[in-house]
């Protein structure tokens, strides 16, 4: 079984495609700034880049667009709104080496439901698509379980699953 990625992780593509890397990143809280969709009344709204790095060496056609991302929120894994028409997308981009490309998307969903989520992403490079990579996370994680000095949340089971995803998060971002 493959286990997902952390928020911040880097997830690096090998065979016909070895040097291209992706990271889902910067989750946050974040209104839209064409103004909220219709269809999102009672959700919050969130904010996540994707970022594709080109390590190899040659240039690679690169396409992110809204039906390769699957967001699921809560813990019964209910869809998000991905909101297209405030999203930035990667679209028909030559990607070439020692280059980034990061796509700005918005979505929203239930408060209550952005404490676990799961992203999914496929690219498409080169008219081809690539391998489904999923990463989870979440908003608004309690402070305290994430104090390593041990603070009161730490004992418990999702404490201790809450600073270790922060830790490794914080690890992929450098």
């Amino acid at each position: 079984m493959r286990e997902p990625n952390v928020i911040g992780d880097w997830q690096e593509y090998d065979g016909d495609l070895a040097g291209l890397r992706v990271r889902v990143h910067g989750v946050e809280c974040a209104e839209p700034p064409r103004g909220r969709d219709d269809a999102a009344e009672g959700l919050t709204y969130f904010r996540f880049r994707v970022t594709v790095e080109n390590r190899g060496s040659d240039h690679v056609g690169l396409h992110l667009e809204d039906g390769q991302l699957d967001i699921r929120t809560g813990p019964d894994g209910e869809s998000a709104f991905l909101d297209w028409r405030n999203s930035r997308f990667i679209e028909g981009f030559d990607l070439y080496p020692l280059r980034r490309a990061t796509s700005v998307l918005y979505a929203a969903a239930p408060e209550s439901h952005l404490t676990q989520f799961d992203i999914q992403v496929q690219l498409r490079a080169d008219e081809e698509w690539t391998e489904r990579y999923l990463w989870s996370g979440g908003i608004g994680v309690d402070e305290d379980l994430l104090d390593p000095a041990g603070g009161p949340g730490r004992a418990d089971i999702a404490g201790q699953i809450s600073a270790f995803l922060h830790e490794e998060a914080e690890r992929g971002a450098s």
